[in-house]
């Protein structure tokens, strides 16, 4: 169902990709949008290596949610800050693309504790996170990446 890699050895294993997962602080979340558009957005996420799932939050009302409610289908694409080489100019950047369907969290206390972990990646205050979960969580809308397919590459800009 999924293409194999072309460039093997451009290839990231899956502890690679789980790392960028975790560490990078955003990525782009596309969809099938309105008429059948590509809709692509860049999001927070927050990677639940319990689970393996990418976690994001939203609006309850919207393109984006209305995109999801209609397709779950989704690919989630994500890359780190990338490296040159000495001497060298172009730019190596480790991405990781997640294929996978969606699946919306209806549990408040749920939506609540992985609000908190995605806040997280952002800030240690606790204080803040709490007040943000209080004036905010009621309203927010969380959904799952359950993946299918995982892959990574080190691509050379040159």
């Amino acid at each position: 169902m999924f293409r194999e890699m072309l460039r093997k050895k451009q290839q990231l294993t899956g502890e690679e990709c789980v790392r960028i997962l975790k560490d990078q602080l955003r990525g782009v979340l596309s969809v099938l949008g309105d008429d059948g558009y590509p809709y692509g957005m860049p999001l927070n996420h927050y990677y639940n290596e319990q689970d393996g799932r990418l976690y994001f939050h939203s609006g309850r009302a919207g393109h984006r949610t209305d995109a999801l409610k209609k397709y779950r289908k989704a690919s989630f694409c994500v890359f780190d800050e990338g490296f040159r080489r000495d001497g060298e100019w172009a730019l190596n950047i480790k991405s990781v693309i997640v294929f996978g369907h969606i699946e919306f969290v209806e549990d408040r206390e749920e939506i609540y504790r992985i609000s908190a972990e995605l806040s997280r990646k952002f800030t240690d205050d606790e204080a803040y996170i709490r007040r943000e979960i209080e004036r905010s969580g009621p309203g927010t809308l969380m959904f799952a990446l359950v993946p299918e397919h995982i892959t990574g590459k080190l691509v050379n800009e040159s």
